[in-house]
């Protein structure tokens, strides 16, 4: 069976993945119970079953076209997100859809030191590197990467490593398919007319190639420039010929894009004049917002990123239900947003959709291993990235801004991140050419778009997808090692501007005031239902964090509601020590003693034995209700303290004559000397 190609300009391919909650034996959280619209990781697993295959459908084929991928049933070992790749291409290829080629995507983590193919959901918290690498038996299609700074080289050995393991899926996945033998939709290509083709080249191709020159012509006026070219070869042709409009204007693309290739691989020329490892101008600014916690421009040729940063409190960190962990939580959100205006466009604001979505997945990834402990720093961060305008790797601009916005904000990142987008174009004739900072038509035309993020000690994150196959490893070693340069000279650039997080974090930020109690006391702390410590921030306007190990955060917009809080707190929550003194008020009295608050909550004894060291009647001879009294602990006994003043009498009385004594020694020895 055959189809025609249609005239759209894309491939309509839907994908879906969907994580059924019964698969692991759970039902959704909410209020529905059911499973709503697809959640973030269900979002970034169909773009990586639709990265790899999409390139690899006829060019002309343009029919609708979905993946349904449904997790039916899963154990708590393995994610299922490398087979929903696999499975979706074999299920392609085995079917009678147009897609030639079989592939298949492994995971690749760095464990001890050893490099695993697919390594479980428990083993990835301690992998160095967590890289899913799809492919053919050819080649390597893409690549989906976090690290904690490794090595280039460490990556290339992990890009070898699982490639052979998506050779031997692939052969299997051949197997299947000769025993289906499935009858294949032909589909017939675009036709094209080598006659117009040439005519445009002998008549508007040196026309062309100057539009299309953005050294010389601004980007927009190099866009302004084609259309008319464009418009001025359809004029040419009657309406009523509508057959030679569209080959006409097919040609003209085809013109297009081989002017492109052939003067990066014979001219060795890029569109804007720039060496292939040269970066367009950055330029940085931070704290230009002066009401958020932290912010950032990062500006770098016509891309430019504003990041702004905000720190809450662990009430700030988002809840996470997902298909096997129970109950986490996110400190640390990025949020990735790509307004129309940025590439001069006209449509409705609506919620981020799966591009935004996987953007800011790769940004956050990148920044991710940078942050500081918890427990030395116990803010939640929501980081955003706002794209002003773009023309070339927003994603990787978004790491630049962000992590400048996060140290203007004195997030203590282990060291600053930066990240480039590198591109390749791979010639018939075995020539290429790796470029640096890839801009529009480098990214459009281009075989390769391979984003690198890192610090001064390593990668952090990656992401690669590929157009066409026979890309060599040693190619992608050289992109690596441009892209580590390039890597460096950005952050010499930003350190320039900020090397250090601040020491200081906004006026308009929470602070934090910190303290440990008693892990019994956690209880007291809270109150029935929550009262007490409900009551202590409606007092005082904070926020406050307990946690389990009777860590104690209050964080406080102004430093006067932070001590009254943090007073309270201490109040509620103190415990009585044996030998220490405290300044108690009297709240009782009986024939045998007083009773003594020592904090609130906290009664100890004041044995009328222990009120003087003279013999009393009565203590009401002593002591009246409502007297500021200091005490001493003596013993504690399960709830009953036994306090005493007479103890401190007399530690006083002792302490008043050795000073007496210790001064007439001095005097004496002083006449002796005259």
């Amino acid at each position: 069976m055959a189809t025609k190609a249609n005239d759209k300009d894309f491939l309509p391919l839907t994908v879906d993945y969907r994580e059924n909650t019964y698969s692991a034996g759970k039902i959704p959280g909410g209020f529905f119970k059911r499973e709503g619209r697809p959640t973030e990781k269900e979002i970034l697993t169909s773009r990586l079953i639709d990265r790899p295959m999409r390139p690899l459908f006829p060019e002309s084929w343009r029919n609708e076209t979905q993946v349904n991928s449904m997790v039916l049933s899963a154990d708590s070992d393995n994610d299922p997100d490398v087979i929903a790749v696999t499975g979706a291409a074999a299920a392609a290829y085995c079917s009678d859809l147009p897609f030639p080629t079989p592939i298949a995507a492994v995971r690749v983590g760095l464990v001890n030191g050893q490099l695993v193919a697919n390594p479980t959901v428990a083993e990835q918290k301690t992998s160095l590197l967590n890289i899913v690498i799809a492919g053919s038996e050819d080649a390597i299609m893409m690549v989906e990467s976090g690290a904690l700074e490794v090595s280039e080289e460490t990556v290339v050995e992990a890009l070898e490593f699982g490639h052979a393991q998506v050779k031997k899926i692939v052969a299997a996945i051949k197997i299947l398919h000769e025993q289906l033998k499935p009858k294949k939709v032909e589909v017939e290509p675009w036709p094209f007319d080598q006659a117009i083709y040439d005519t445009l080249k002998k008549t508007i191709g040196a026309d062309l190639k100057d539009a299309l020159n953005t050294e010389k012509h601004p980007k927009k006026e190099s866009y302004h420039l084609v259309d008319e070219l464009k418009a001025k070869v359809a004029e040419a042709i009657p309406e009523e010929d509508e057959e030679k409009l569209k080959l006409t204007k097919r040609a003209f693309d085809r013109l297009k894009e081989d002017i492109f290739r052939d003067e990066i691989l014979n001219v060795r020329r890029r569109p804007d004049g720039r060496a292939f490892d040269k970066i367009r101008k950055i330029t940085c600014e931070v704290g230009l917002l002066p009401r958020v916690h932290g912010s950032a421009l990062f500006t770098r040729g016509e891309t430019q990123a504003l990041a702004t940063l905000t720190l809450g409190t662990k009430e700030d960190q988002q809840r996470l239900d997902l298909l096997f962990a129970q109950d986490q939580h996110k400190r640390f959100m990025l949020h990735y947003n790509f307004p129309p205006f940025s590439v001069g466009e006209v449509k409705p604001v609506r919620g981020p959709g799966r591009r935004e979505i996987g953007h800011g997945a790769l940004a956050e990834r990148a920044l991710q291993s940078l942050l500081p402990p918890e427990t030395e720093f116990p803010y939640a961060m929501r980081l955003v990235s706002d794209i002003l305008e773009s023309n070339g790797s927003s994603s990787m601009a978004t790491v630049c801004g962000g992590s400048l916005a996060m140290m203007d904000a004195g997030v203590p990142l282990k060291s600053p991140c930066a990240g480039i987008a590198m591109g390749l174009v791979v010639g018939d004739n075995g020539k290429y050419a790796v470029m640096t900072d890839i801009a529009g038509a480098e990214d459009h035309y281009g075989d390769m778009d391979f984003k690198v993020a890192g610090t001064r000690a390593g990668i952090t994150a990656l992401q690669m997808d590929i157009k066409v196959g026979g890309i060599s490893i040693p190619m992608m070693r050289e992109a690596l090692a441009q892209a580590k340069k390039a890597r460096l000279e950005i952050l010499d650039i930003m350190d320039a501007t900020l090397s250090e997080a601040r020491t200081t974090i906004s006026a308009y930020a929470p602070r934090l005031f910190k303290l440990s109690i008693p892990t019994d006391k956690i209880r007291d702390l809270i109150g029935p239902g929550g009262k007490k410590i409900k009551s202590i921030i409606e007092a005082t306007g904070v926020k406050i964090d307990v946690h389990e190990d009777g860590t104690v955060h209050i964080f406080a917009t102004s430093g006067s509601g932070g001590d009254a809080a943090l007073q309270m707190v201490r109040d509620v929550t103190a415990s009585a020590e044996i030998g220490k003194t405290y300044l108690g008020k009297v709240v009782r009295l009986a024939e045998f003693g007083a009773f003594v608050e020592l904090f609130p909550g906290t009664d100890g004894l004041l044995h009328i034995s222990e009120i003087s060291e003279q013999r009393i009647r009565d203590v009401r001879d002593e002591l009246k209700l409502g007297d500021q009294v200091l005490v001493k602990v003596l013993s504690i006994e399960g709830n009953k303290v036994r306090l005493s003043r007479k103890a401190l009498i007399k530690e006083a009385r002792e302490k008043a004559q050795k000073k007496e004594t210790a001064s007439s020694s001095s005097g004496g020895g002083a006449s002796a000397a005259e």
